[in-house]
């Protein structure tokens, strides 16, 4: 397609395997992270995989880093087409373990690091009237969870800035989309880099999916941008519905199962926390976790999510056809009636 894409939070998890599946479309990927080591090896796997990198070594909570990067991009590969924000950190512990500055500076990579993305891809969309912004949201936007609260209110706090940000675009008829991708438990590495208070390391909450299948959603939602916002996996479903229909039997339920859901007995990780400094400053990563052996790499909810336009037309042909085959022997019957 060749499309210029900006991916933040590009060297690790969802964020690299989004940046090898707009490559294999042949798009130039432009590459936003802190860490040298995971900023070459995802550039490295952007060429092979047929795209053309562009790694640059970006601080998403500084706003002016952020605009800094968009400029460099436009310099190098022309009009951005797809800006997609990615980029987090977290604390994993119960909240009143989390000090001031820690809820700061989670707030300001993981919901603050999506607004300035996306204010510079709109300084650059808007008088051009064309291109989209992808946020790529979670479950926990919806339903918050324990031991997890710094996270989950810089994701509940993206929902809101982009349905607001949605609503002025389509009150100026803009040509600029906006849309959200939530996912649900995911494998990346992410889970031996965030900074953890608990007794035992820390995992996601199973079902755990592959980032490949992330990958696959915000690829499609980029393609797909005006449908507002896209739930990928049936958890992710299932706690989304949860939340709006049983909130308060979702408390007590996270409040007997949250704590054992998210720890595991496993060897501890190695990387330090990346918190404050990039994990992947000198030891890249990669998009997988430690969690291979148990981890999904296919979704059917997401399958007959993103072919539902396809299994729709398919079943009202059905209809149709045993409509037309029905009213057909109504009518050889009433033949055979006839005097």
């Amino acid at each position: 397609m060749d499309r210029v894409v900006v991916i933040t939070g590009a060297t690790g998890g969802v964020g690299r395997a989004t940046a090898r599946a707009f490559a294999e479309k042949g798009d130039r990927v432009a590459l936003l992270a802190r860490g040298e080591a995971g900023l070459a090896a995802a550039a490295e796997e952007v060429r092979q995989a047929g795209g053309t990198p562009l790694p640059i070594p970006v601080d998403v909570a500084d706003a002016r880093q952020v605009e800094e990067a968009a400029t460099a991009v436009e310099t190098a590969f022309g009009p951005i087409d797809v800006w997609v924000n990615d980029a987090f950190t977290s604390v994993f512990a119960p909240v009143d373990e989390i000090t001031a500055d820690e809820y700061r500076r989670v707030t300001e990579v993981t919901y603050l690091g999506y607004v300035y993305g996306t204010l510079a891809a709109l300084k650059r969309m808007k008088p051009r009237n064309r291109g989209t912004v992808v946020q790529v949201g979670s479950a926990l936007a919806h339903r918050g969870i324990p031991l997890q609260s710094a996270y989950c209110a810089a994701k509940h706090a993206i929902k809101g800035f982009t349905e607001s940000l949605r609503c002025e675009l389509l009150h100026d008829h803009s040509g600029v989309h906006v849309t959200m991708v939530h996912l649900p438990a995911m494998n990346t590495p992410q889970f031996d880099w965030l900074l953890s208070r608990l007794p035992l390391p820390a995992q996601p909450v199973p079902p755990i999916y592959q980032p490949e299948v992330a990958a696959k959603a915000i690829v499609h939602a980029a393609a797909h941008p005006r449908r507002r916002e896209y739930w990928v996996g049936g958890s992710t479903v299932g706690t989304i519905l949860g939340e709006k229909f049983a909130g308060g039997v979702l408390d007590r339920y996270l409040a007997h199962t949250g704590y054992d859901a998210q720890q595991v007995d496993r060897t501890p990780p190695h990387s330090g926390p990346n918190l404050w400094e990039a994990a992947d400053r000198r030891l890249d990563h990669g998009a997988h976790g430690a969690f291979d052996d148990t981890a999904r790499p296919r979704s059917r909810q997401w399958w007959l999510n993103s072919h539902r336009s396809a299994i729709l037309a398919g079943a009202a042909a059905t209809t149709a056809l045993l409509l037309r085959r029905r009213a057909h022997r109504k009518g050889d019957h009433a033949d055979d009636r006839a005097p």
